[in-house]
């Protein structure tokens, strides 16, 4: 049998004509063709060939001449891709890359071939499509049936066999995807392909950079679509619960909502999943962790549970500090207030002394406590 992969051809020695492109499911599909058949002996001539010109030509004339044999014709047209792709017309080569997918459309060979055209000609539509569709690919080989009379472990190892053999190109599509998602401008269409990569990668480990995408988005300055963007992050949550960004967003969402104990709960599980205080906590874990800190603090605050948001402003700001001058900011400005509410008017002082001194967005509102508190003071003596 012939496995065709790229422009190798990999002859097995067989008397008999087989091709096998499985169709059923969305299973990852290979392109093999019999040694011996006219189809291989047209195929070895081809690559015998040494003039560019005429090997695409002969390529054209060997899509035809087996036109009736889905294999050839999707090799073929595969191969007029990367030959149009060599000659810098990515439009032809595109063309080629969705007819040889028409053929063999989970084919992941093709897939990762078709996205480097895509890629090339800056087409992100186009190139989420293909990390899509790889996607599906990909996640099929561990949902593939077991063979009748395949004992167990036998199909663990096919699988695993499988997926080793696929991982570089499942890598490949869906860091083009990511590419995807990155490259658009338009806000409409990136939503549409975040959506599509989400999908197609329930569990991908660019998960909080699409989710980044999605906030900036769906927020303000882009399609300002709050209710999208509550949907988007139960999304994500529900394929994977310890998603940080996701468990955040809901977070903020909740609390500007005055939503509290949903804001509560969406907080306390971030914090969970951050783990702050582990050996190998980053600065991004300690952020998240902080932040948490600081919504559940305000949340108690509007409850007035003033003391417990003094517990919980005390934890973000020592989580914030040195990693984010503006949240750690915002964090002791909710210390402050809290403890100007208890009239703990030294300790509130101490407190908006420091936050008054980091410039930001913070620091006007932090002055005209500070004002008050000392004029509290100044009065309670």
């Amino acid at each position: 049998m012939r496995r065709c992969s790229g422009l190798l051809l990999l002859v097995v020695l067989s008397l008999s004509f087989a091709v096998f492109i499985p169709q059923a499911s969305a299973q990852v599909d290979h392109i093999v063709i019999a040694a011996g058949t006219d189809e291989d002996h047209a195929l070895q001539a081809i690559t015998s060939e040494q003039d560019a010109q005429k090997k695409l030509a002969m390529y054209v004339e060997f899509v035809q001449k087996f036109s009736s044999n889905p294999a050839a014709v999707a090799y073929g047209n595969w191969q007029l891709e990367q030959a149009y792709q060599a000659t810098g017309d990515l439009q032809k080569a595109l063309d080629y890359g969705d007819k040889a997918l028409a053929g063999s459309p989970h084919n992941l060979d093709i897939l990762v071939s078709v996205a480097g055209v895509a890629q090339a000609a800056k087409n992100s539509a186009k190139l989420m499509d293909y990390a899509a569709k790889g996607g599906e690919a990909c996640l099929s080989i561990a949902k593939q049936p077991k063979p009748e009379g395949m004992s167990d472990d036998d199909f663990t190892r096919k699988v695993a066999e499988e997926k080793s053999a696929e991982q570089s190109n499942c890598d490949f599509l869906e860091a083009s995807g990511l590419n995807a998602i990155a490259s658009e401008t338009d806000a409409k269409s990136r939503m549409a392909e975040i959506e599509k990569f989400t999908a197609a990668y329930p569990a991908s480990k660019y998960q909080d950079q699409v989710s980044n995408y999605a906030m900036y988005t769906l927020g303000p300055g882009q399609l300002n679509d709050q209710a999208r963007l509550v949907s988007f992050a139960e999304k994500i949550l529900a394929s994977n619960p310890n998603s940080l960004t996701a468990l955040l967003l809901l977070a903020n969402h909740y609390a500007e909502a005055n939503s509290s104990a949903k804001a509560i709960s969406y907080a306390q599980k971030a914090i969970e999943v951050a783990k702050a205080d582990a050996p190998d906590a980053d600065k991004s874990r300690k952020l998240s962790a902080g932040a948490s800190h600081n919504i559940i603090g305000w949340a108690y605050f509007k409850q007035d549970k003033t003391a417990s948001a003094i517990s919980e402003f005390k934890s973000a700001s020592a989580l914030l500090k040195g990693q984010d001058d503006q949240q750690y900011a915002g964090a002791l400005y909710g210390l402050g207030s809290a403890y100007a509410k208890l009239n703990k008017l030294t300790e509130a002082r101490e407190v908006l002394t420091e936050v008054v001194k980091i410039p930001g967005p913070v620091q006007a509102m932090s002055q005209d406590l500070l004002t008050k508190v000392n004029a509290a003071r100044a009065k309670g003596k």
